[in-house]
């Protein structure tokens, strides 16, 4: 088996922490909310083994990474120029980037606004939608008008994270293997009232699923422990300066191989829809709705997501 090892680079102006197996083409692997490069533990092994430089670092404001304090400096203009000069940290001049959740977000825009720089993308569990009509947070209060809705609840600064950090390990346990706040089609969440927390209502599992171990909670309530939530629910603030500052990708098309990768009961699916990526995204090869599955998929699924993942790869010119 692969070894996984680890090391910082800086790049940026901060310093990113990196997990990272095998020797090859690169591969860059960048993870979701409230995660780590831990969450591609299996894909790191698997991609080294067949012949690929796998990179998953903890994006800036988690785990072992630097955290700046501002806002502002988790905008998607700062955390792609993180991404580039990355690679260039790295000795590389392409790379091909997977993303996850929020790390889906950031791979696409890689693709759209980096072409140069990423030759080929992959997304999971979160489309690429491009550029909204109007301010995200515009958007989602006329979607959702009274009903609660986690990523409003996210920006008020200080007050999800006094909810989630109260308790940590509490707080891991269900957002990965309980019923998360950000399932809009649960009864629970629909029942919230303007007050109410990601966690109101829920009850903390007592059994884990198959695909997460105690040793697995363990990590992530570490890292977090550390690193608190700000960092991550930053991101969420941001969303309307990204509107802001990125009106490109309201017309920027991502001609290169594109996969997308979702679970059949991920919540997101709700609201983010996959239709509106097949204009955007020309070079979109294949959409895999893996049956049974949720929102942690390269987690829960991990061997039909790295089967998945190898095929693309294979399949992009050498």
């Amino acid at each position: 088996m692969a070894d996984i090892t680890h090391r910082v680079v800086q790049t940026n102006g901060v310093h990113l922490h990196l997990a990272e197996a095998g020797q090859g083409p690169l591969v860059l692997l960048l993870h979701g909310w409230p995660e780590s490069g831990y969450s591609w533990r299996h894909q790191l092994v698997a991609l080294a083994e067949a012949g690929y430089h796998a990179v998953a670092p903890d994006v800036r404001g988690y785990g072992q990474s630097d955290k700046p304090e501002p806002i502002e400096a988790y905008s998607m203009k700062a955390l792609l120029a993180d991404f580039v000069g990355l690679l260039d940290a790295l000795g590389e001049r392409t790379a091909v980037v997977v993303g996850h959740d929020w790390g889906a977000a950031m791979a696409w825009s890689c693709a759209a606004l980096h072409p140069d720089r990423f030759r080929a993308v992959v997304g999971m569990s979160v489309p690429h939608l491009g550029r909204a009509p109007l301010p995200p947070t515009q958007l989602f209060r006329r979607m959702f008008k009274d009903t609660w809705f986690y990523i409003l609840y996210f920006q008020e600064p200080g007050v999800a994270e006094a909810e989630l950090e109260a308790d940590i390990p509490r707080t891991v346990r269900i957002l990965l293997a309980g019923s998360p706040g950000f399932d809009s089609r649960a009864q629970g969440v629909k029942a919230r009232r303007e007050g109410d927390g990601l966690l109101t209502g829920v009850e903390v599992p007592d059994t884990l699923p198959a695909w997460l171990t105690e040793a697995d909670l363990a990590h992530f309530a570490k890292e977090l422990e550390h690193s608190g939530f700000r960092g991550g629910l930053n991101r969420y603030r941001n969303m309307d300066r990204d509107w802001e500052e990125l009106p490109e990708l309201a017309t920027a098309l991502i001609r290169q191989p594109a996969l997308f990768i979702v679970g059949e009961k991920d919540p997101g699916r709700a609201f983010a829809p996959v239709e509106p990526m097949k204009a955007l995204v020309p070079g979109l090869r294949d959409m895999l709705v893996l049956p049974g599955a949720g929102h942690w998929i390269q987690q829960e699924r991990p061997e039909e997501v790295n089967a998945a993942l190898l095929s693309f790869l294979r399949s992009l010119p050498t």
